[in-house]
Formats: structure tokens, C-alpha cells, sequence
């Protein structure tokens, strides 16, 4: 049995500057870079927690509740909520920050999948977590909701593929 680790063993800080290249015909930050930073953030922490390679298994909505403007800074917090044999559910919030007045606004919110896996690709045990702080312990209490969710939607996710390879 693997020892439970803290979720702040798991806990990552990524922040960039927003430029040019990385925005819209807006000025804003192209929602897809954000999820690339977020799956980044995610895997970072995954293997923070499990000390092994990771993949992504799924994606929660991303809701992108304020524009990051070029020239904001970017920053991302994540750590491990919750996790399975081999999976972990990882929370990932997304601030932006005007660099000039100090503004800051929480601008997405996500919980990833990670999947530990071994040398050959295979799924691998993972430490439970041990939630410490009023936050962590509410997101693990609340990860087995999400995680029925999540295999609901898998399963729909299947059954349409199903269908759709009939139609072939």
C-alpha cells in the first residue's frame, strides 16, 4: 500500500505573460492555449502526486468566466483533490492579472482525470490524498460526485461512437 500524501505535496504554480502571438482578434488569449496551460498545470501536478508518468483521461467543462487581455499575467494554481486506484482528479484555477493596476479576476475553473501509468503505458497504483486545508477537504468531499458524473458522461461518450460506427 502506497503511503496517502498532502494535497500540497501536488501543488503547482504556473504563471506566464500574455503576448501577442498567444491572442485573438480581440486581445485576449486563445481559449485553447488556456486549456493547453491548464492540461499542463494538471499533469505537472499528477506526477507531483503519483512520481510517475501521467496522462489525460478527461477534461471537465472549462468555463472561461473573464478574458486574460494580452499583457496580463497568467496564473495558474492545481493540485491533486481526489484520487482512485490509478487516477486522480486534479482542480486547476486560472487568475489573470492586469499588470499595470494590480487588477485581478479568477478567470476558469477545471478538474482534470490524470492517469498514472507504468514504463509500458499500463495504468499504475497512485497514493490517496490526504486533504488538509476547509478547500481541499470540500473538493475531496464532493470529488465522488463529480466522478459519477464523469463516468456518466464517459458512457454516453461511448454509446455515441457505438452509434456512430453502425452508420458506417
Amino acid at each position: 500500500m502506497l503511503e496517502a500524501k498532502r494535497c500540497k505535496e501536488s501543488y503547482v504554480v504556473k504563471t506566464s505573460i500574455v503576448l501577442p502571438p498567444d491572442t485573438n482578434a480581440y486581445g485576449t488569449l486563445f481559449g485553447g492555449k488556456l486549456m493547453a496551460y491548464i492540461d499542463d498545470a494538471a499533469a505537472i501536478s499528477g506526477m507531483r502526486h503519483a512520481r510517475k508518468n501521467v496522462v489525460t483521461a478527461s477534461t471537465d467543462s472549462v468555463d472561461f468566466l473573464h478574458p486574460i487581455h494580452q499583457g496580463d499575467a497568467v496564473c495558474l494554481e492545481a493540485f491533486v483533490t481526489y484520487t482512485g486506484r490509478s487516477s486522480m482528479e486534479v482542480f486547476v484555477k486560472v487568475t489573470a492579472e492586469d499588470l499595470l493596476t494590480g487588477e485581478s479576476n479568477i478567470c476558469a475553473m477545471s478538474f482534470l482525470t490524470m492517469v498514472a501509468v507504468d514504463k509500458n503505458g499500463k495504468p499504475t497504483p497512485v497514493p490517496q490524498v490526504l486533504p488538509e486545508t476547509d478547500e481541499e477537504k470540500s473538493l475531496y468531499d464532493s470529488a465522488k460526485e463529480r466522478a459519477e458524473i464523469r463516468k456518466k458522461r464517459r458512457k454516453d461518450s461511448v454509446s455515441l461512437v457505438e452509434a456512430y460506427k453502425k452508420e458506417d
